[in-house]
């Protein structure tokens, strides 16, 4: 079963955080992961939900996510983006 990560965020530093937008997508890759929405500005249509810009990551299975965010090698990748933005990060199954 496919698994997604779903991030809502608001950049507060861009200089520092685009290391993250450069380096990132090679770790996705690495775990079988592709972008299905990059940074989008939504529209919200119902609800009090507001999110500045969205990711969405999808991968083949749950596991490939979860080594995805425990990777070692991506941890530095994460602190910057913890650092420069405000960010809500949830991990969801799908087809």
């Amino acid at each position: 079963m496919n698994a997604y990560l779903i991030l809502d965020f608001t950049i507060n530093d861009m200089g520092s955080f685009s290391e993250y937008i450069e380096k990132i997508p090679a770790h996705i890759s690495k775990h079988s992961g592709k972008y299905i929405v990059r940074g989008a500005k939504p529209t919200v249509m119902e609800g009090n939900w507001n999110p500045e810009r969205v990711v969405v990551i999808g991968f083949p299975e749950r596991r490939n996510a979860e080594e995805f965010l425990q990777d070692p090698e991506a941890e530095p990748l994460f602190q910057i983006r913890h650092s420069t933005t405000t960010s809500n990060l949830i991990l969801v199954d799908g087809e």
